[in-house]
């Protein structure tokens, strides 16, 4: 079992990353059905949430079948991000997060973000600033460092851990690399197999197969893994993983009654949660992850992205059951999407 304060996961735990314009509420209610076992809320601005941003407000909502959940917060002022924590506190997640990962211009080099892995004093003084603002189980989720002249990783666990946070989650990748070239989990392992550590490490960055999540748990030790791209469209994913870690076996791939009921189940919770005009515009973007490897499937997509009405899109989406069912699905290779500008995986 694996320990973030009072919350209890089990072993070897599989996280959802907290992606910008993904990780709402819909999108996570169907990776909770497939066995993801910590999830996050996309980042929010501490300072937004000060304002009273309706953006920032609404990225507050949980729901309790979400849980455990947590809402991770973004900012580098220190009273700023206090604040932003006691307002978070009051909503109840199960956990509060600080984004010290995200690379992208408008966030990093306003000194937030993934920025602030140019001053570690800095990002001690804002955790321990949220730390002392909440009752709730702190973590942290960064990256290496800033450049590969500055990994310094295993100086930010410690410190952070010393001022009270409960869990850390890595991405292995530096600032400037953004979501560049391979993910490096080499600095990860020394954070996790580092004997002064003692909260759980989470690793992340291009975990896209159960094989691979099983060969970085025993190379780095890592405590569990957190997912992001990998899930967009496929949230089998933690299913499959989680499979293939306790037996070795691999599933089969979603067949196609399952990747619709999945379209069907986010559509509706879209729908609900942003209202019909707002969640039918914004499920257009998920149709074609969901639906790939399914051959000539793009005249179907045509049509799912250009209905405005629930109900006529219910009707596509029988008609593709209808045609494809019993067809023998092959897994279709999980594309790691970039968001550059986005900051899903930070």
């Amino acid at each position: 079992m694996v320990n973030i304060g009072n919350i209890a996961l089990p072993d070897f735990p599989l996280l959802l990353a907290p992606m910008e314009d993904v990780s709402d509420p819909p999108f996570r209610a169907v990776c909770k059905d497939n066995g993801a076992d910590l999830m996050y809320t996309e980042f929010i601005s501490s300072e937004g949430l000060i304002r009273d941003a309706i953006k920032s407000r609404r990225k507050l909502d949980i729901f309790d079948y979400e849980r455990p959940i947590g809402i991770q917060i973004f900012g580098g002022d220190e009273e700023s991000l206090a604040m932003a924590a006691k307002i978070v506190d009051v909503t109840q997640p199960d956990l509060l997060d600080i984004n010290f990962g995200c690379p992208v211009k408008k966030v990093a080099l306003k000194g937030a973000g993934a920025g602030v892995l140019k001053d570690i004093d800095l990002m001690v003084r804002l955790t321990d600033a949220v730390v002392r603002s909440t009752s709730l189980p702190v973590t942290v989720k960064t990256r290496l460092g800033w450049d590969d002249s500055m990994l310094n990783i295993e100086e930010v666990a410690e410190r952070l851990q010393d001022v009270g946070i409960k869990a850390l989650a890595i991405h292995g990748r530096t600032r400037c690399q953004m979501y560049k070239g391979e993910a490096d989990w080499t600095l990860i392992g020394k954070v996790k197999n580092n004997p002064r550590i003692h909260i759980p490490v989470f690793g992340n960055g291009d975990i896209d197969s159960p094989q691979k999540a099983l060969e970085y748990q025993n190379r780095y030790g890592v405590d569990g893994i957190m997912i992001g791209r990998a899930a967009i469209g496929y949230p089998w994913i933690f299913r499959e993983i989680k499979h293939f870690v306790q037996t070795g076996a691999l599933l089969p791939p979603p067949t196609v009654e399952e990747r619709v009921n999945v379209v069907r189940k986010h559509l509706q919770k879209s729908v609900e949660w942003k209202g019909p005009i707002v969640g039918i515009n914004e499920m257009r973007r998920h149709y074609a992850n969901y639906l790939k490897g399914l051959p000539n499937i793009k005249e179907y997509r045509s049509k799912l992205v250009r209905l405005t009405e629930e109900s006529a899109i219910r009707e596509v989406l029988d008609e593709i059951i209808e045609k494809y069912s019993g067809i023998e699905m092959e897994a279709a290779p999980i594309e790691l999407i970039n968001y550059h500008e986005k900051c899903p995986i930070n």
